[in-house]
C-alpha cells in the first residue's frame, strides 16, 4: 500500500534539496522558497503540475510505477532513495541493475553536451532521455516502453525510417537485430527482454529472418547519415558509452570530420525544431 503521508514529505523533501542548476534549469529570479518549484519537477517528471501537487498533498490517485521511475530521475535520487522512494509508493524497487535509473551523476554529465546531439537508452533501446539537439536531429519520442524503444519502432513503424537514406536501411535493420541479440544472450529469461523479442517477431518479418540468422555480436554503425528536412544531411559518428552493468549506454553523435556538420549543428542549436518557413 503507499504510504502516502511519507511519500508526499519525501517529495517535497527532495525538491526542497535541489537548486535549478542541479537539474540543468536557469536560476531565474530570486525564489521566495529553497529548492525547485512543483512545476519544474513535474515538467522533468513529465507530469501534470496538478498530479505532482496532489502527491504532495496525500491527495489524489496512486502514484504508477512509470511515475515513480520519472519522479526518481526528476529528483535526482540515487539507488538507496531510489528504493526508499519505491517502497512509499507500495512498489518493489528494481533489481540493482541500472535498469531505468539514470544516477544524478550521469544526468550532470550529460546535459554539459549542449553541442551535439546525446541519447541515454536502457540496453533494450529505449530511449530515458534525450537532449534538445537530439530532439531536433533525431526526433523526440513520447509515450513509454514500446512507444519509446528505438528498436521497436524500426521494425513497425516506417516513420522512423525516413531520416536515413535509404541505402543505410538495411545496415541499421542488422545493427538493431545483433545488439538486441547481444542482450538476449546476456540476460535470457529477462521477462522484459522475451517480450520485447516475441512481440518483434509477432509483427515483423524483417525482425523474424534477421533474428533466425542467430547473429550474436553486437555491430556499431559508428558513421550515421541523418536526413534533416531544414539542413539537409548531416553526416555524423556515434561514441556509446557504457555503464559499468551494461545496463545504460550513453550515445553521443559528434560531427564527422571533413564534413559541413559541424557548421549544422551550430545552426540546428539555433533554430531548434523550429521550420525556415
Amino acid at each position: 500500500m503507499t504510504d502516502r503521508d511519507g511519500l508526499a514529505d519525501f517529495l517535497r523533501r527532495r525538491r526542497e534539496l535541489l537548486h535549478p542548476g542541479d537539474v540543468g534549469l536557469p536560476d531565474g529570479a530570486r525564489r521566495r522558497t529553497p529548492g525547485l518549484r512543483r512545476e519544474e519537477v513535474a515538467q522533468l517528471a513529465g507530469m501534470s503540475t496538478d498530479y505532482y501537487s496532489r502527491l504532495e498533498q496525500s491527495r489524489g490517485a496512486n502514484p504508477s510505477e512509470p511515475i515513480i521511475a520519472g519522479l526518481a530521475r526528476a529528483l535526482r535520487c540515487d539507488l538507496d532513495e531510489r528504493d526508499h522512494l519505491y517502497h512509499l509508493a507500495g512498489f518493489t524497487p528494481p533489481l540493482r541493475r541500472a535498469g531505468r535509473h539514470i544516477s544524478p551523476g550521469l544526468i550532470g554529465l550529460v546535459e554539459r553536451l549542449t553541442d551535439i546531439p546525446v541519447l541515454i537508452v536502457t540496453d533494450l533501446d529505449e530511449v530515458l532521455w534525450q537532449n534538445a539537439l537530439a530532439d531536433s536531429v533525431i526526433g523526440r519520442y513520447p509515450g513509454t516502453g514500446f512507444a519509446r524503444n528505438l528498436t521497436w519502432l524500426w521494425f513497425t513503424d516506417p516513420a522512423i525510417r525516413q531520416i536515413f537514406p535509404a541505402e543505410d536501411w538495411d545496415a541499421h535493420s542488422a545493427a538493431h537485430v545483433a545488439d538486441l541479440r547481444g542482450t538476449y544472450s546476456r540476460r535470457m529469461g529477462d521477462a522484459d527482454v522475451t517480450e520485447l523479442v516475441d512481440a518483434l517477431a509477432e509483427r515483423s518479418a524483417e525482425f523474424r529472418a534477421l533474428w533466425e540468422l542467430h547473429e550474436v555480436a553486437v555491430r556499431r554503425l559508428p558513421r550515421k547519415r541523418f536526413l534533416h528536412p531544414e539542413i539537409g544531411e548531416l553526416d555524423l559518428t556515434c561514441e556509446t558509452l557504457l555503464t559499468p552493468a551494461a545496463d545504460l549506454r550513453v550515445r553521443a553523435f559528434l560531427p564527422l570530420e571533413g564534413t559541413d556538420a559541424r557548421e549544422k549543428l551550430d545552426l540546428l542549436r539555433v533554430i531548434g525544431t523550429q521550420s525556415f518557413a
